[in-house]
């Protein structure tokens, strides 16, 4: 069933509201995410794009009005925009964020929506099984919004992508989205963490991830 897309407003309208009310205000690119997806045999087979933005009423606050965050697989889109991809992804997350500024009804724009309907369901990562679950998961996510909020909870490419990623989501504080460290130290062990992005003083402890038996990283529960 196609979804109606009179609920939604596109990013164009969206920004033509954000510059007509925070003439001063800025979006910024907070944090972003690549991965190469390569099959069995090495070979790339897609590449997945994930953008966290923010939204600020005046360029000259501390921090964001309202965050938020869009993610792309390069093969959903025509051969035409697969260059333009993470652009696009982008705009989403700018959308994403403008929409929560002005409380909309729906946190998705009509821009994602419109891919929803528009693009059919194709399997990238395998004939049948767990790939497809996977295909199905990720172009499911963007649907949620569609739904009363009652709803049982599905996956998001969030889910999706730290699955399939050797490194977790970004962590986050008291203070909003940590700051990434990692690296290896002069004993030649490798670490990988996030610290708070406040003044000395008044930082949250860091959060530094331990290692699996597959050598991916990944928080512990207390973390």
């Amino acid at each position: 069933m196609a979804i109606d897309l009179s609920n939604y407003e596109d990013c164009a309208t969206l920004n033509k509201w954000f510059q007509g009310n925070y003439p001063m205000g800025s979006m910024r690119i907070l944090d972003k995410y690549i991965e190469v997806i390569k099959n069995k045999d090495g070979n790339r087979i897609d590449e997945l794009f994930i953008a966290t933005t923010g939204v600020y009423r005046d360029n000259n606050d501390i921090s964001p009005a309202v965050m938020n965050i869009a993610r792309g697989l390069q093969s959903e889109y025509p051969k035409h925009m697969q260059r333009f991809f993470a652009e696009d992804v982008i705009t989403s997350s700018y959308g994403r964020c403008l929409a929560l500024l002005k409380a909309t009804d729906k946190t998705a724009t009509k821009d994602e929506m419109r891919k929803v309907n528009d693009q059919p369901i194709k399997n990238v990562y395998g004939r049948s099984g767990n790939s497809q679950v996977i295909e199905m998961a990720l172009r499911k996510s963007f649907a949620d919004d569609a739904k009363p909020s009652s709803d049982a909870v599905q996956w998001s490419i969030g889910d999706v992508a730290e699955a399939l990623s050797s490194k977790p989501k970004p962590q986050e504080c008291a203070h909003g989205v940590m700051m990434l460290k990692e690296g290896t130290a002069k004993t030649g062990k490798p670490y990988y963490g996030y610290v708070c992005s406040a003044p000395k003083g008044e930082q949250c402890d860091a959060k530094w991830a331990v290692t699996a038996a597959n050598g991916s990283w990944f928080f512990r529960e207390e973390d």
